[in-house]
Parts: structure tokens; C-alpha cells; sequence
């Protein structure tokens, strides 16, 4: 059978990136220290030499399928090196996005109950070399200093959003693992976020974030400095989900360990 996605295009464009989005894919997420399975959303691109028409968009469902079933981060730099191979490009990005659930102990109580956080990893290789980054979102809570120091009692606060990247490269592809990530964001702002709570409970996070309040730039200096007291290259951003105005919060920093 003729396939038409060979043919030579005379127009001498090369294509940044081109594959696809959107692939609800079942996979088991494997690190090592966390196993969890569930649906991830994936996207697979390539960069298309200038004298391809198409691409084999199907060897990128089989890439998934061959090499990704278990995402385990330590060795995905061997699936990209497959899947360039496969695909017979000069680039490839791979990014896969799925939830990851950890328990956690109310403060009083001692109730335990699952806290879920986003997980994406993201894989990049072409001619230069391969990255891998891995990123962790979730929520804690933050109260305002400026709330608490000009009011005669009480303050206001609300749930942040707080996003970590970091990257690693071909020897290092997964320099911290997901769990501590997590642990790293819920120590950080005013209270870590709990979904089981009790009225024990309740008393002692609203005084632990009173004790503790954060600006959002607070938070991402607070995650920064940590990520490079342990030499990482990183992006970090916070988003405030104000209580009391009509926007939000936000705030971002990147820093190259190299």
C-alpha cells in the first residue's frame, strides 16, 4: 500500500513540532518509592525535516503503548531514544499528565485521607541532548500578612496553587522524586491543605496558618531556595485563589542550575 505520508513535499518547510494531543492512555506510574495506576493525558510531537509531508502519527500510539505503559521517570531518556528511532525525526517531545494520590494524617484527629496532586512529565530529545522535566501541582492554604497586621483580629486567607518543575538531563533524568516534591510544597505557605478534617483538626490548621503568614512571593522564594540549596534547575509558580478580591495572586521564577 502506497503510504502518502513518505511522500517528498517541494516546499522546503521544516515543522517546529506535529503529532498529537489528547490521548487518554492507561498507564502505571512507577518511580520507585510511588506505584500508582490511572488514565494519563498524552501529546507526542516531532519536528518534520522540510522535504517530509507527514508524519507517522501511529508509531506515536505504539510508542506509548511499547515503551510507557509504566512511566518509570529514571528511565523514560530510553524511551525517547526509542521513539526518535521509531519515528525517524530530528526532535521529539513526549508529555504525559496524571494524578498522583498521597495520604494524609489530620493534625488532631490523626483521620487520614487522600490529597491528589497533578503530576506531568515531560520528555525532550533531539540532536542536542535530552531533558526531562517533572512537574507537581497542589494546593495549600496561605494567609495574608498585610490581613494580619492591620486587623484588630482575624485574617484572610485562601488556597494556593502551587506549581514545581523541575529538570533533569540524560545523566540525571529524575533528580526528585514526585513524593518529595509533594512533601516539599505542603510544607511550604501557611497550612498544608487536608480533605478529611474534623473540628480538632480545624482549630489547630487556622492557628498554624495565622502563625505563619506568606505573601505568594514568599512561597516561590521559600520553594526556590530550597530546590537550590539541592542544585536544581527549576521553574516554580504560585497562584493565590483570593478570598476577599475580585483577582488572583500570582507569581513565577525559573532558575538554571547550570
Amino acid at each position: 500500500m502506497h503510504d502518502i505520508q513518505n511522500e517528498r513535499d517541494r516546499r522546503g518547510i521544516a515543522i517546529d513540532e506535529v503529532g498529537i494531543s489528547g490521548l487518554r492512555y492507561p498507564l502505571t506510574f512507577d518511580d520507585g518509592y510511588t506505584r500508582q495506576q490511572g488514565i494519563a493525558d498524552i501529546s507526542a510531537t516531532v519536528g518534520l525535516q522540510a522535504d517530509r509531508r507527514g508524519t507517522h502519527m501511529s508509531r506515536m500510539i505504539a510508542l506509548v503503548h511499547e515503551e510507557v505503559a509504566t512511566l518509570t521517570p529514571q528511565e523514560f531518556p530510553i524511551a525517547l531514544k526509542r521513539g526518535l528511532a521509531l519515528l525517524d525525526a530530528p526532535a521529539l517531545t513526549l508529555t504525559l499528565s496524571l494524578p498522583i494520590a498521597t495520604a494524609v494524617t489530620a493534625p488532631a484527629s490523626q483521620r487520614e485521607s487522600w490529597q491528589t496532586h497533578d503530576v506531568t512529565v515531560t520528555g525532550r530529545i533531539n540532536a542536542s541532548g535530552c531533558t526531562v522535566t517533572t512537574s507537581v501541582t497542589t494546593h495549600v492554604t496561605s494567609l495574608c500578612p498585610c490581613s494580619k497586621a492591620i486587623s484588630d483580629y482575624g485574617a484572610h486567607n485562601q488556597r494556593s496553587e502551587i506549581t514545581l518543575e523541575i529538570t533533569g538531563a540524560d545523566d540525571t533524568p529524575y533528580p526528585l522524586p514526585v513524593h518529595e516534591i509533594i512533601q516539599m510544597l505542603r510544607a511550604t505557605g501557611s497550612a498544608p491543605v487536608i480533605p478529611l478534617i474534623k473540628r480538632p483538626d480545624e482549630r489547630v490548621v487556622t492557628m498554624q496558618a495565622y502563625d505563619h503568614p506568606v505573601f505568594v512571593e514568599d512561597i516561590i522564594r521559600d520553594i526556590s531556595l530550597t530546590c537550590r540549596d539541592k542544585g536544581l534547575t527549576h521553574t516554580v509558580t504560585a497562584k493565590n485563589l483570593e478570598s476577599i478580591h475580585s483577582h488572583d495572586a500570582i507569581a513565577s521564577l525559573t532558575y538554571n542550575h547550570h
